[in-house]
């Protein structure tokens, strides 16, 4: 097989399978409908497998029905349908933005490499979530990334799998170090490891060389949310959190998608 232009990622040149491509749209909602279960129940030690969904103002134990996705929260107009308490939009927007996801990748890649871009995706999409609202990355959502970047890296061109392990090295060593010159010079946390984890993620998934799109993405993003809030009428301070780990995620998909960002010229 011949290798894709520099830049490109070399499953782009791949022809595309005609097995199930639709599968993973149709499994996606499902997905996103565990994700979101996931996001509200791991950051508070609950069951994410165990134990029944219920509505969280009566508790009462959802029908199948009830927890179609999308679909049921859009018939039962948003409220439970036995104490008409507003249920969530995190949900059903869970679930379509795994629906999102997942055909974003078919558009771009296919066979295992759609397989394993959806796995990429709605893993970066729960850590996004998670980190949004508990500025935390769990290591058992980010860890088995690692090993699957690796793997696709192997499929998609053996050749290069050393650099993406370097990347991976690489990627954690950064932050590490970014992580400790800011404690040694402002005596506090300014980094947290979950980044430093999540940027071996990018650098298994996307090699070395696609590190610093992924960082540079990383921080527009974040930039952009900052400046989102203070649209919303929200202050900017100097010595405010800042939920770097969605900014990150976004720039890992898209590198991964696209491959890194060239220089015009």
């Amino acid at each position: 097989m011949s290798r894709a232009p520099a830049g490109l990622p070399r499953r782009h040149q791949a022809p595309h399978d005609a097995g199930m491509p639709w599968l993973p749209l149709v499994l996606a909602p499902f997905i996103g409908s565990f994700l979101g279960t996931l996001v509200q129940r791991l950051p508070a030690g609950e069951g994410v497998i165990a134990g029944r969904s219920r509505c969280d103002h009566c508790h009462h134990v959802l029908s199948a029905w009830e927890l179609l996705p999308v679909a049921s929260w859009l018939a039962l107009r948003g409220r439970c349908r036995h104490c008409g308490a507003p249920l969530a939009a995190f949900y059903p927007a869970m679930e379509l933005l795994a629906l999102l996801l997942a055909a974003w990748a078919a558009a771009s890649v296919s066979g295992a490499a759609l397989w394993l871009g959806c796995a990429l995706g709605w893993g970066l999409l729960a850590l996004a979530a998670i980190d949004l609202r508990h500025y935390i990355l769990p290591d058992v959502l980010t860890l088995p990334l690692i090993p699957l970047g690796l793997l696709a890296a192997w499929l998609d061109d053996p050749e290069e799998l050393v650099a993406h392990m370097i990347g991976t090295a690489l990627g954690y060593l950064t932050f590490l170090l970014i992580a400790e010159g800011y404690r040694r010079l402002r005596g506090r946390d300014g980094l947290g490891l979950g980044d430093a984890k999540l940027l071996a993620v990018a650098g298994a998934w996307v090699s070395w060389q696609g590190l610093p799109s992924v960082v540079l993405l990383g921080a527009c993003a974040s930039l952009a949310l900052l400046l989102l809030e203070r649209l919303r009428g929200g202050a900017i301070r100097l010595e405010q959190r800042v939920a770097f780990g969605p900014g990150l995620c976004l720039g890992l998909w898209l590198v991964w998608l696209y491959g890194p960002l060239q220089l015009a010229g």
